[in-house]
């Protein structure tokens, strides 16, 4: 199903778990929100693809992968992603820079952007770095 000119449903709720992973009507409007409001409008302006390695999970495929629960994975409000040739650092203060709705911005461990989308657009940037052994958030993006 096609949310968005490049966005589908089966690739919003891809999972290399195994386990089931179906949004239901809510977590695909969801889906379609964050696609029209944050990805398509990103993957516009970059001019290039925005590659998902995570969007919506099931409450099985989140404890599979370590998610807490409390994710906006899990209501299919999140994406975390990446676009080739751009750092994620750098993705993540462009995504900033083009002043999309976004509620929380964090660009993790030097790998990936984590962009969710609504209830509210608090526009929340941090950094996520590993601290003696665990996951840390400092505000902003430097």
């Amino acid at each position: 199903m096609r949310l968005t000119p490049n966005f589908t449903l089966e690739e919003m709720s891809a999972t290399a778990t195994g386990l089931p992973n179906v949004p239901n009507r809510t977590e695909r409007a969801a889906l379609l929100a964050l696609a029209e409001h944050v990805l398509q409008p990103l993957r516009d302006a970059l001019g290039k693809p925005v590659y998902i390695s995570s969007a919506f999970r099931s409450a099985a495929v989140n404890r599979a992968v370590g998610g807490v629960p409390s994710s906006q994975h899990r209501k299919g409000q999140a994406a975390d992603i990446r676009v080739e040739g751009m750092s994620s650092m750098a993705l993540a203060q462009r995504i900033a820079a083009l002043g999309l709705p976004f509620d929380q911005l964090i660009e993790e461990f030097g790998q990936w952007v984590h962009v969710s989308y609504g209830p509210q657009h608090r526009r929340q940037q941090l950094t996520a770095v590993r601290r003696d052994g665990r996951t840390r958030y400092v505000q902003g993006l430097p």
